[in-house]
């Protein structure tokens, strides 16, 4: 088991990533920790985790709340001595569908709005107590956006820009305390219900269908097809694993070859 021992923090762990990363942390001997703002979807995700005989806590946790984070975490490290991944999926509330100049300011910025404060929130406080130990793994998500240029996707593509941004500064100031943070970049999975959504809107931009719509999208990739849920949570195991010790401030590519590099 690759994540044996550890104990893992997701936020927006009732959510398809969220939910995805956590069964497969679990699965890896992870002790997991669930937080999100709506219990049922944390405990749907729970209950599943729990009948594959893993481990597995959930709490009511507001991602855009210090207060709320940092008391929690104090809770988790109190109760079972750490804090060892966090990982952070919450959606960012962005508007997609629309082009520029018909977006408000404010529909424009809340996703990056959003993103900076969630991310420095829970990111400082595991970085914290992670420092403590001297060990830890923060992991965030982003998409193709932050690179591709890609019509009506509104603040998203400059959010997922924030975030690795980030992640690359935070590795710099936490390396020597022996934090690695590493950003996974999927290109988007098409068996989530946000994603799918997302497709729907673009494909009707376009007059296309949705399948066609993705279709179109997985033409763009070397593989011809595009990351599934498990294949991104899959990354997301092996990148706090010990297996990528050496790996920090990077991007993880899981776009199925959308973005080279």
């Amino acid at each position: 088991m690759l994540l044996k021992n550890k104990n893992a923090v997701i936020y927006g762990g009732g959510g398809a990533i969220g939910g995805a990363v956590a069964r497969a942390f679990a699965r890896e001997g992870a002790k997991v920790f669930l937080t999100g703002r709506t219990l049922a979807s944390l405990e749907a995700v729970a209950q599943d985790i729990s009948n594959a005989g893993g481990v597995v806590e959930t709490a009511q946790v507001d991602a855009l709340d210090k207060q709320a984070i940092e008391s929690y975490l104090d809770e988790v490290v109190r109760t079972s001595g750490s804090v060892d991944i966090s990982f952070n999926a919450i959606g960012l509330g962005d508007t997609q569908g629309a082009p520029l100049v018909e977006m408000t300011q404010e529909s424009f910025a809340l996703p990056v709005v959003n993103a900076m404060a969630t991310h420095f929130l829970t990111e400082m406080a595991a970085a914290r107590h992670m420092g403590r130990n001297g060990s830890g793994v923060i992991l965030a998500i982003t998409a193709t956006a932050v690179r591709g240029v890609y019509p009506n996707v509104g603040g998203f593509g400059a959010a997922c820009a924030a975030i690795e941004g980030f992640c690359r500064q935070l590795a710099s100031e936490m390396g020597p305390q022996g934090i690695r943070v590493v950003c996974l970049r999927s290109a988007g999975s098409p068996d989530t219900p946000g994603v799918d959504e997302v497709f729907r809107l673009h494909a009707a931009n376009a007059g296309i269908s949705r399948e066609e719509y993705e279709a179109g999208m997985a033409q763009g990739t070397q593989l011809k097809r595009l990351p599934k849920l498990a294949e991104v949570a899959n990354v997301a195991v092996l990148m706090a694993s010990d297996h990528a010790s050496a790996i920090t401030g990077a991007v993880a590519n899981v776009t199925c070859g959308e973005i080279m590099d």
